[in-house]
């Protein structure tokens, strides 16, 4: 299988930003679950989507009243999941395994990483031009594009644009 670029997926990045050039996108990436399997993990929850991905789920949050974060550590029992959050209030890569938060960062402060292993995905931030910090002066302007390869690379789960799975 070929790896996950920024350019698999540019479609999802720009499907979740308006015209006004803000972007909502908080998804997650569930290795080996169904959609109803991902959705019943976090009943009762509502405004979620679960998508059939290849190797998994993804799950799409809207309005909640649960964190993303805390979601997706549920959804992880088990298997792994990673979680993208790209809003107005973050801008944020997280992986999850059995519930346990392995590495997390902000898409702007990749030297700030926390997490059992912070390390775990370092070849594949470097790959992806994703270990940006506060002293980078060439921010990529896909760099949500570049987080949801990486989550699709950690989980082994693909998110195709046609979606017919």
């Amino acid at each position: 299988m070929r790896k996950a670029t920024a350019r698999s997926y540019t479609w999802l990045y720009r499907d979740s930003t308006d015209d006004a050039g803000d972007t909502w996108l908080e998804v997650a990436f569930v290795r080996g679950l169904s959609p109803d399997d991902a959705l019943a993990r976090l009943s009762p929850e509502k405004e979620l989507y679960a998508a059939p991905a290849e190797g998994g789920t993804v799950v799409f949050f809207g309005g909640l009243s649960g964190h993303p974060r805390d979601l997706t550590a549920r959804l992880s029992a088990g298997t792994t999941a990673a979680l993208v959050e790209v809003t107005v209030d973050s801008d944020r890569f997280g992986y999850y395994e059995d519930g346990r938060l392995v590495t997390a960062f902000s898409l702007f402060s990749y030297d700030l990483r926390e997490g059992l292993d912070p390390d775990r995905f370092g070849a594949e931030v470097e790959d992806l031009r994703l270990h940006l910090t506060g002293e980078s002066v060439d921010f990529p302007t896909d760099y949500a594009a570049r987080a949801l390869a990486l989550a699709d690379r950690a989980t082994g789960v693909r998110l195709p644009r046609d979606r017919s799975v």
